[in-house]
């Protein structure tokens, strides 16, 4: 069964970094485009970040420069990497995987599988 597991949310002020991890169980992330998206309360749900089964990656206009995305094959696991993180970044942050196209997009619909959402929260 394919598992995505998410970690790393906290609080954290204005200007300071998170590192989000996303584990992966049941199948190979090698093989899949894993995204990152958030949701804060009111708003819909927007892609962030996304890396492809080569490693090819795209990020949304508002985390460009500030956040990074990688992947570390032997533990199966996405990163995000989130620097100089703004109160407007504050969100549950889910990971999803795309596990047959691999492409880059930052829509969720076109996402098949996700894990449970951690909370970020930017506030001094």
């Amino acid at each position: 069964q394919l598992q995505l597991v998410e970690s790393g949310g906290g609080l954290v002020q204005p200007g300071g970094s998170l590192r989000l991890s996303c584990a992966g169980s049941g199948f190979s992330l090698d093989y899949t485009a894993i995204g990152w998206f958030r949701q804060a309360p009111g708003k819909e749900r927007e892609g962030v970040s996304v890396i492809n089964n080569i490693g090819a990656t795209n990020h949304a206009d508002f985390v460009k420069g500030r956040f990074s995305i990688s992947r570390d094959s032997a533990r199966n696991t996405v990163y995000l990497q989130m620097d100089s993180l703004k109160p407007e970044d504050t969100a549950v942050y889910y990971c999803a995987a795309e596990a047959f196209m691999a492409r880059l997009s930052l829509v969720p619909e076109d996402y098949d599988y996700w894990g449970q959402g951690t909370q970020v929260t930017v506030s001094s």
